[in-house]
């Protein structure tokens, strides 16, 4: 027996000491319901669990971004749809208009209907908005560069691209416009294409109420703006070469994932009376300051004579079509934010059940822990208040 050195009481002390921290670390992890408190917990585990809350949270919002999506598509659906009822309405106007028992005193009376119906179709057009942004204006569709490559700017030409079929991105594209006057008061200015650089072979151009269709194999169109052109100084320095850009910066992008590029677009084209072609130029009286008669220019669907009304039928029905499409369109992005909104609340919710594996504790079995460090706790207390008696017992020896 030895009295200087008691390894009973140093070796009961140490287990009583482990005992201890299991039992705090128990207490920890009960109390907070975690697994991992620190990093010296688990650090591989931890690391882990950090990576996956930052999806979490990402996905948290990024289902949140898909959500407003489909409010926005809602607001400008809701629009468009009292858009095709002003359409509707027009188109039933023009068919009154064309009838042949219809005087021309009731045609101006249709006509001022159908002014006033156009100009609150440009309005709502221009007046939808989602959080300050304009959803009809064309903003959020894809935009398009003209360069007057040849210096024919100043001879009248200013061309707007008004929408082009494709997403892709074009560079460099360049093409010969030919303009033809009309020859006699009843016919319209031509345009053809030549000298093409990018474009379908058998690209083929229309020109109607100064938009410019070219259209060629695989889908392909390109709708180009001459509304700000002077088409008189255009067809006699024709052919005017341009040289086209279009770049897919226009589509409102949707931030619908976790990472970097997981986005949609959306792309909404231009809502307006002449973007959908019902407008035309009209000569029309009306009075100056003076009272005076003038007569002036205006873009206007005209339904003033029967041939006139019978013409803008065909115009209303496309634009008709043409809303028709443009909600299609944005009914099929509804769906598929839809379908997004469900596949991040899965993935969030299975993302969720891996991280509880990692971080949250298992209540049950770390009760168990706990108690048996308790008891482990106690009965090492006990034993070493029996240590330290021992080297008494070294005094029976020496009476």
């Amino acid at each position: 027996m030895r009295i200087n050195y008691n390894v009973s009481a140093m070796i009961t002390n140490n287990n009583l000491a482990n005992n201890d921290s299991a039992v705090a670390k128990s207490l920890q992890r009960l109390s907070s319901g975690l697994k991992i408190n620190s990093a010296k917990d688990n650090p591989a585990g931890l690391a882990m669990a950090k990576r996956m809350n930052a999806q979490l949270m990402g996905l948290s919002m990024a289902n949140q971004n898909a959500s407003d999506g489909v409010s926005i598509i809602e607001t400008a659906d809701g629009a468009m749809s009292e858009i095709s009822e002003m359409l509707q309405r027009m188109n039933e106007l023009a068919v009154k208009a064309a009838n042949g028992v219809e005087s021309d005193g009731d045609r101006d009376v249709i006509q001022k209907e159908i002014n006033q119906l156009s100009e609150e179709i440009n309005r709502v057009a221009e007046a939808t908005e989602f959080n300050g942004q304009k959803l009809l204006n064309g903003e959020f569709s894809m935009r398009g560069y003209v360069e007057d490559k040849y210096g024919t700017g100043g001879s009248g030409m200013n061309i707007k691209v008004a929408s082009y079929s494709s997403e892709v991105a074009i560079k460099n594209y360049e093409l010969n416009i030919k303009v033809t006057a009309p020859t006699a008061p009843e016919t319209e200015y031509k345009a053809e294409l030549d000298s093409l650089k990018g474009f379908p072979a058998d690209a083929k151009a229309t020109l109607k109420d100064k938009l410019l269709t070219i259209q060629g194999g695989n889908g392909f169109e390109m709708v180009l703006d001459l509304s700000d052109c002077d088409l008189d100084k255009m067809a006699q320095n024709s052919p005017t070469k341009v040289k086209l850009d279009i770049e897919g910066i226009g589509g409102m992008r949707l931030q619908v994932g976790a990472n970097e590029g997981q986005v949609i677009e959306i792309n909404i084209p231009k809502i307006s009376t002449h973007f959908m072609g019902l407008d035309e130029e009209v000569k029309v009286e009306e009075l100056d300051e003076n009272g005076d008669p003038v007569e002036v220019t205006k873009w206007m669907l005209d339904v003033r004579t029967e041939e006139k009304a019978t013409a803008a039928i065909d115009r209303i029905d496309n634009a008709i079509h043409f809303i028709s499409d443009i909600r299609g369109q944005l009914g099929a992005y509804q769906n598929r934010l839809e379908s997004t909104i469900n596949s991040l609340d899965v993935t969030s919710e299975n993302m969720t059940a891996a991280y509880s594996r990692i971080m949250d504790v298992d209540m049950a079995e770390e009760m168990t822990n706990y108690t048996t460090g308790q008891v482990m706790t106690q009965a090492a207390t006990s034993m070493l208040a029996q240590a330290n008696e021992r080297p008494s017992q070294v005094l029976q020896l020496l009476q």
